[in-house]
Parts: structure tokens; sequence; C-alpha cells
């Protein structure tokens, strides 16, 4: 999973600059990650919220670049660690628009209730919104699923090529099973 979060970032960081232009037309990117799945290492962290930059290792309290921020919302977490802030009826919002009280709430999210609203209203638009959410999910679905392939496929033809070599060298066949994995007659063939 942990990649997945480079991949975004990095996305975030391309889509944010076009050929020819020079490095100074970045503009910061801040990836916000709303996960419902407990991350191993952060465990032990006791908040619902932590925020990354990118720091040396010994010296963790200077940050190389504050143009790279990342925020993971552990949903799982939410209810344990609430702090009645902000963060905390934006989340329960995003959890079931239904429990906040609008009376209370500010502008910016009477305007999300609203939109929410409409689009829930229009039965054409909800299924527009589902299309879109199943169009992202299985675009990342086919990129993963073809990654892996991809990998697999070129870790095999790597694994050959070593014992191509291996063979060329005159190394015994038994020696070359045990070093690549690879069968008698997959060595044989090459």
């Amino acid at each position: 999973m942990k990649k997945e979060f480079y991949f975004i970032l990095v996305k975030c960081i391309l889509g944010n600059i076009e050929t020819g232009q020079d490095y100074s037309k970045i503009n910061k990117c801040i990836s916000i990650l709303f996960i419902d799945f407990n991350i191993n290492n952060l465990k032990n962290i006791h908040k619902y919220i932590t925020k990354w930059n990118l720091r040396e290792e010994k010296y963790t309290n200077i940050i190389l670049t504050d143009a790279i921020e990342i925020y993971i919302i552990e949903m799982s977490k939410v209810l344990q660690y609430k702090e009645n802030s902000k963060l905390d009826t934006w989340i329960k919002f995003i959890i079931n628009s239904g429990d906040i009280d609008m009376k209370d709430a500010d502008e910016s999210m009477k305007k999300a209730k609203k939109v929410l609203t409409e689009i829930s209203k229009d039965e054409h638009e909800r299924y527009l919104a589902h299309l879109r959410q199943k169009f992202i999910l299985d675009q990342k679905a086919i990129e993963e699923t073809g990654f892996e392939k991809g990998f697999k496929q070129g870790s095999k033809e790597s694994t050959k090529e070593i014992a191509k070599k291996l063979k060329q060298r005159n190394i015994s066949i038994t020696d070359i099973i045990e070093i690549t994995g690879l069968t008698k007659n997959e060595i044989e063939m090459l």
C-alpha cells in the first residue's frame, strides 16, 4: 500500500508541471489519504491523522522540503482519537453526512451538503457518480494487475538470462536449477 502512496504523490507532482517549464513552477503537493484499514507501521501512533514530510533520518526535526505533504487519515481510529475539532466534524460528514446538524455547520460544509443533496436527488447524477467511482477503482485494479503480471514476466525472463549465461560457462544443470529455480527442461531449452 505504501507504494501506492508514492505513486499518487508522484502523479500529483508530475501533473503539476508541463514539458518545457522550469522546476520553480511546481506547486506544493498535498496528498490526503482516507484509509479504511490498519497500517501496521502506524499502529503505535495514538491519533487518527498523521502528517508526513521528507525528513533527514537522524535530524528528524529538519524537513528537506515543504513542497510535499502526505496526510493519512485512518478511519478505523477516528472514534477512538477524536478531538471534537473541525476536522472531526468533516470526517463525520464524510462517513455519514446525515449525522451533521447543518445549523451549526460553517459555509463550506453547508455548500458540500448542498452539492451532495443535489447529486443524491438526481438518479442520473448518482449513477454518473457511481460510474466515476467504478472507473477509478477499475483503473487501479487494471494498473495493479498489469504491473504484477509485467513484474513476474520480467523476473522470469531475467532468471532465464542468468541461467543461459551460467549454461554458457558450463555450470552443471543441477547447480543452475538450484540457483535459478528453473526446471531441467527449461534450462535445456535455452
